[in-house]
């Protein structure tokens, strides 16, 4: 069983302490790093103001784009799909012209 560790990010210079699984401190450390560059970005653009503003907005993008490359990947995968049943529908086809 995993023992929760207290790991202490920076969030636009302010600091919160946040409980993960030991083992995960890396993957939270990134992830606090990856929101902290879309939240400095937010405030630098100067028209959101507001940590708690400028969070939500930072959620909300990353929420977007998390949701856009899904539906990209399922895209891809269903016409990846597609070819494969063509191909397989073409040599099943040319199989039985051979018979």
């Amino acid at each position: 069983m995993n023992n929760a560790r207290s790991v202490t990010v920076k969030l636009l210079d302010k600091e919160y302490t946040i409980s993960c699984p030991d083992g995960a401190e890396a993957e939270l450390l990134a992830s606090a790093d990856y929101l902290n560059q879309k939240m400095r970005e937010i405030r630098n653009s100067g028209k959101i103001v507001g940590l708690e503003r400028i969070a939500v907005m930072a959620a909300l993008n990353m929420s977007h784009d998390l949701l856009k490359n899904k539906e990209e990947q399922r895209q891809n995968v269903e016409s990846h799909l597609r070819r494969i049943t063509h191909k397989i529908d073409r040599a099943l086809s040319d199989l039985d012209k051979d018979t």
